[in-house]
């Protein structure tokens, strides 16, 4: 048998430049891994998800004979901060005089932890009471935590 001697020539460039691509292709390989890989849930959420509210301030409209009147609701993550009544003037004031009462009322039972849902209003301000709870209910919507 004839064992013939086979020479191979690398040059020194040629094997420089064919290690980084093969680094490059590796360092690739694992950033598509890291990226695409599901995370897991473990992370604390900026919202806690047994929280009913996102923290702020949300407002909802009520129109009375072209009077725009703004009903504010302040919110913590899980409680009712405060409601009151944003752009009132004079005109409504002395149009429909059981507004502020009323929401006062409204305003002392959700601040102490009640629910919209149970909240209670006398009968001959029936309709203005419904008409801030609706409102604040809008308002409140906004106010959800939203799940995804």
């Amino acid at each position: 048998m004839s064992a013939k001697t086979k020479l191979v020539v690398f040059q020194m460039k040629e094997l420089i430049y064919t290690g980084i691509f093969i680094a490059l292709g590796i360092l690739l390989i694992l950033l598509f891994i890291f990226m695409f890989l599901p995370k897991e849930k473990n992370e604390p959420s900026a919202v806690d998800s047994a929280s009913p509210y996102v923290a702020g301030v949300y407002t909802s409209s009520i129109v009375l004979h072209n009077q725009a009147l703004e009903v504010e609701v302040v919110v913590d993550t899980d409680h009712i901060n405060s409601v009151r009544l944003v752009n009132l003037n004079e005109t409504v004031t002395t149009m429909y005089p059981l507004f502020e009462p009323v929401l006062e009322n409204i305003n002392e039972q959700l601040i102490s932890g009640q629910s919209i849902d149970t909240v209670t209003y006398p009968a001959e301000s029936q309709y203005t009471s419904q008409v801030l709870i609706e409102s604040i209910r809008l308002a409140l919507k906004k106010a959800e935590v939203p799940s995804y």
